[in-house]
């Protein structure tokens, strides 16, 4: 089988981190749980230049790599690999962050997944093509059996493969989506979503 996997708040806890950074920087302090919104700039009532600041800190090489790993992850995704399955980590994150991106995942026991940077939210002076880098017309190309997926605007793209199950990993700024139709589930962690796979 293959599997789409999202990086940011799936295999790492990057809402957390972000949380942190609006403390530092902005003196914002708003508690996990109340990011509400996927729109961080919203969640955080930023304004654009602070917005911009707060990106580009969460971005930096070093603050990425800082990431604490979303527990069960690796096991369940390097359980997948064992059986010949095939896993993709598909990230919006800019493509300069590719390698810190694939620097955290070597480090997490996950140097054999792939990696790509797909153009998810339109960022468009964020991405460049290359090999690691996808435009949707390229994605939409791609065959996936399963995603995990925590972004309600993600979530459209994953309904042009209809065999698709989207496993929605359950985070507070998507606690209120409604879902298109039965394949997409919610799963509050990795467990529920080996469960979920089991099942097929």
């Amino acid at each position: 089988m293959n599997f789409y996997v999202d990086f940011d708040d799936c295999l790492c806890e990057t809402a957390v981190s972000f949380t942190e950074i609006a403390a530092r920087l902005f003196g914002k302090n708003v508690p996990y749980g109340e990011v509400k919104s996927f729109d961080l700039q919203k969640s955080f009532d930023l304004n654009d230049e602070e917005y911009q600041q707060l990106m580009e800190e969460g971005h930096r090489p070093e603050i990425l790599l800082s990431y604490e790993e979303t527990p069960g992850c690796s096991a369940v995704i390097n359980e997948w690999l064992d059986k010949g399955h095939e896993v993709n980590i598909i990230t919006g994150r800019p493509y300069n962050a590719y390698e810190a991106s694939r620097q955290w995942l070597d480090e997490h026991g996950l140097e054999r997944v792939k990696l790509f940077c797909l153009n998810k939210y339109g960022r468009d002076a964020f991405y460049r093509r290359g090999s690691h880098n996808l435009e949707l017309e390229d994605f939409y190309k791609m065959k996936f059996d399963f995603a995990v997926e925590d972004s309600p605007m993600a979530l459209p793209y994953l309904e042009h493969f209809p065999n698709l199950k989207v496993l929605v990993f359950d985070r507070p700024w998507n606690g209120e989506c409604e879902f298109p139709n039965s394949n997409f589930i919610r799963c509050t962690d990795w467990k529920a979503i080996k469960e979920q796979v089991s099942v097929k």
